[in-house]
């Protein structure tokens, strides 16, 4: 198995055009193993600012093909060219997947260095592909190293001890633009109910401001303000709450963009500033919002310019962090897939041996000439799979581990089976000897 990703993020494609790649990005897991024989798992994680695709193959030889699938079924899901979405991902595998993905959690590849939010989302992401049955033993355990590693990060360098994020700079750029900083005297108004929408609200209580007013296009405002606080706005209050707001924040990535004509429209009868906050990636508010008089505008690139630069030392402790834990999750593969190759050529010698010694005993008996050449005959065999089992480890340390598992199968006819935790998407467990691998010649 070979684990490939395919990521646009802010750093190298726009935003505009991650939005269009993050369309139908919950049905771009199960389609792709549906429609795709080459993947044997699959996992999204689709942010403000991100789209990822982690893929396992089932062999090196299947990786490209797993890739041409993954591109088919992002185009098809987000109605993207095929051309368009190849040249807006790039492509990692082995450490390389790992390491990114790692970086991902912890925080070092957002628009805000050592943002919080990302990690969480690395954990829905896991859980979601888990439901859906699409995440395969190899991503499982990749999805929970890189959350260990993330909390690492956060626990044994500085950039767990801000306690940034996308939401408290934005916050602050708003503090900035404001002609009263004190967020005790601002009326709020919150689009969206996700997991931005709660880091918002907390982050507003946290600064005092308890005049808030959320709304929802979906018709969750009123759960959502029954554990967060707040007053729940429906079609009808929404307007005379964005009418008296100081702040109105974006969070919701709806399909019903705010233009400019229907913020003159609403604050017509106010000359009060307002400071709007879209932190959407499909913009809540249309951009030309920027013009009207009274508006100042602040979007997830203005939140990107203005993010603080982190301290060298603690990002390069950071660093460290991660490129260890991304070698040694990727030795723990070679590993983990050469024990099974192992175990397979011990049960494939071990069971020829049983029939020999089958021949032995009904020749023999239990007689003491035939016990010591069963003695003998078990000898020889623990001495000649002690090579293979040596060169199997130098292979696995020098990622030769595909050539030692082509040679079993050219060889002696043996092919590993996949696990059933594996098929099932669940983390994989101990598989039993007996069940690692089967012989075509037995």
């Amino acid at each position: 198995m070979v684990l490939l990703s395919l990521i646009a993020t802010h750093s190298d494609v726009d935003l505009e055009t991650v939005a269009r790649l993050s369309a139908g990005a919950p049905k771009v897991p199960s389609s792709l193993l549906e429609n795709g024989p080459a993947v044997a798992g699959a996992v999204v994680l689709a942010t403000c600012n991100r789209f990822e695709v982690y893929c396992e193959a089932r062999s090196e030889d299947d990786v490209e093909a797993a890739r041409s699938a993954a591109i088919a079924e992002i185009s098809r899901h987000s109605g993207l060219e095929e051309d368009l979405v190849s040249r807006s991902l790039t492509t990692n595998t082995g450490q390389e997947v790992a390491k990114h993905l790692f970086a991902v959690g912890a925080g070092l590849d957002s628009a805000v260095v050592g943002e919080r939010e990302i990690a969480g989302q690395v954990r829905r992401a896991l859980i979601e592909a888990q439901e859906e049955g699409t995440a395969s033993g190899t991503l499982t355990r990749l999805f929970q190293t890189a959350s260990r590693t993330a909390k690492d990060v956060g626990a044994l360098t500085a950039l767990g001890k801000r306690g940034l994020s996308i939401v408290s700079v934005a916050l602050e750029l708003a503090t900035d633009l404001s002609e009263d900083i004190d967020w005790r005297n601002k009326a709020v108004v919150v689009f969206g109910t996700g997991a931005y929408a709660g880091a918002t609200m907390a982050l507003l209580k946290e600064r005092g401001c308890t005049d808030i007013g959320v709304y929802s296009s979906s018709g969750r405002a009123e759960s959502f303000t029954a554990s967060r606080g707040g007053t729940a706005l429906d079609g009808e209050s929404l307007t005379a709450a964005v009418a008296r707001a100081d702040v109105v924040i974006g969070c919701s990535g709806s399909d019903n963009q705010v233009g400019a004509d229907d913020i003159r429209r609403v604050r017509e009868d106010t000359e009060r500033p307002l400071i709007i906050i879209d932190l959407a990636l499909t913009h809540d508010f249309d951009p030309a919002v920027r013009e009207v008089d009274g508006v100042e505008l602040i979007t997830l690139e203005s939140v990107r310019l203005a993010a603080p630069a982190e301290q060298a030392e603690s990002l390069q402790q950071a660093n460290r962090i991660v490129s260890d834990a991304a070698k040694a999750f990727s030795e723990a593969q070679l590993s983990r897939e050469l024990d099974s190759a192992i175990v397979a050529l011990r049960r494939h010698t071990l069971s020829v041996l049983d029939k020999e010694l089958e021949k032995v005993r009904a020749q023999h008996g239990c007689t003491g000439a035939g016990q010591e050449v069963e003695f003998a005959m078990r000898r020889m065999v623990k001495a000649l799979l002690h090579v293979p089992a040596v060169r199997a480890r130098e292979l696995a340390a020098n990622g030769g581990q595909d050539d030692y598992i082509r040679g079993l199968e050219a060889i002696y006819g043996i092919t590993l089976d996949e696990s059933p935790a594996k098929q099932s998407g669940a983390a994989a467990a101990p598989v039993p000897e007996e069940e690692t691998g089967r012989s075509k010649s037995a």
